[in-house]
């Protein structure tokens, strides 16, 4: 797989990718959380065959079912059991959720959930790496968390998922 990425000024990123079958898609992640998603003809990458548009909240389920959080293939049971079933997900946090404006103290992930947050994107795009509990999450950062795959749906839920969807 081929992916080229480049900013586009005032709208956002793109991603090229070619796949190893010569598939070629095109994803535009906008500004404001909007994803497109442009499939192309095998043999003409200029012309779109179709376009799919989704917002933030669409694109991170279909993220998770393409990552394999909803469903497992058979063939990745055995990477995950060298890795003792362990999960790494990107998670941005949404404002009005229950996690925002909260230490990682506060929100106890580690005896709460069994996961632990490995590291914090800010929404200025510092890194803070290992980050201790008097860190807090805020609408915008992404959160680098690790656990087990049940353990990691469950803090989503219900951490990071704004009330009635």
């Amino acid at each position: 797989m081929n992916i080229r990425e480049s900013e586009l000024p005032g709208i956002g990123r793109k991603f090229e990718i070619v796949t190893a079958n010569d598939d070629k898609i095109v994803i535009v992640i906008h500004d404001d959380g909007r994803r497109e998603i442009h499939h192309y003809e095998d043999d003409d990458f200029e012309e779109s065959l179709s376009t799919v548009t989704f917002t933030d909240a669409e694109a991170r389920g279909i993220a998770s079912i393409l990552g394999g959080m909803v469903y497992k293939p058979k063939a990745l049971e055995t990477v995950e059991m060298a890795f003792d079933d362990l999960v790494i997900e990107w998670y941005k946090v949404l404002s009005n959720v229950p996690a925002v404006d909260k230490t990682i103290a506060e929100l106890d992930v580690r005896s709460k959930y069994d996961i632990t947050i490995i590291a914090v994107l800010k929404k200025n795009h510092k890194k803070v790496l290992n980050p201790g509990p008097e860190t807090t999450i805020e609408a915008g950062d992404t959160l680098v968390i690790s656990g087990e795959r049940k353990n990691l749906k469950n803090a989503i839920r219900e951490l990071l998922i704004r009330e009635g969807g």
